[in-house]
């Protein structure tokens, strides 16, 4: 019977959509195993716009949002690297630097994060500004089983995760859709204005498991 019992309390999940308005994950300890998976029926994405807030204060390299399907573990990555002070967006492992980010630690930052395959033109927005629009991969669509992690970065479908590259900290917000939002539609995000939900990951209807050691909290953006 404990090992049941010890599996429950690992593992939490949302058996219906949930709104997580005016909520937070926190994400309290650097470990590889304590993670938040969104699920999503998507299958296919030709087009994308990724959004979420962030809190930290950690001086090493981190993940922010990590998608994985079987041939590309990194079919969409937003990660931190501390070292060179640059964000690292990735379209099914094609990596692209992005510099010149005040990613001052415990304080919320936004970040949205879109591509398209027609043009295979990749742009981060954060804090309210939008960084250079850079070539990343064309002509190819994100396909198949879609893994989302929060908390995690994945080397593999689902797995491969490393203490040193874990989240730890707060994210609120967490939408995706499958075009690229208008630059109204993200300012308006960042702004906390009234935006579309995501149609991929939507925050007001999220369905998700809970693995390890992560709390749904009351955000504290703001007073309620």
């Amino acid at each position: 019977m404990k090992f049941p019992l010890l599996a429950l309390m690992l593992t939490s999940c949302s058996a219906s959509p949930e709104d997580l308005s005016g909520k937070m994950f926190t994400f309290p300890l650097k470990t590889n195993s304590a993670y938040v998976r969104p699920t999503t029926s998507v299958h296919e994405l030709s087009a994308f716009t990724v959004c979420h807030r962030t809190f930290t204060d950690l001086k090493r390299d981190h993940s922010l949002f990590s998608m994985a399907t079987p041939s590309n573990p990194n079919a969409i990555l937003v990660f931190w690297h501390s070292l060179m002070q640059e964000m690292e967006a990735t379209v099914m492992d094609h990596p692209l630097k992005l510099t010149g980010l005040d990613y001052k630690p415990n304080m919320w930052h936004s970040t949205c994060t879109t591509w398209d395959s027609t043009s295979g033109l990749l742009q981060l927005w954060f804090d309210g500004k939008p960084l250079i629009r850079k070539f990343s991969i064309s002509g190819s669509r994100i396909r198949g089983s879609l893994i989302i992690i929060l908390g995690q970065e994945q080397d593999s479908h689902g797995g491969g995760f490393d203490l040193k590259q874990s989240f730890v900290g707060m994210m609120s917000d967490v939408h995706m859709w499958d075009y690229i939002l208008s630059a109204c539609e993200i300012h308006n995000y960042m702004d906390d204005l009234n935006y579309t939900p995501g149609n991929v990951l939507n925050w007001n209807a999220l369905e998700y498991q809970i693995f390890g050691r992560v709390t749904v909290e009351k955000d504290q953006m703001t007073c309620h």
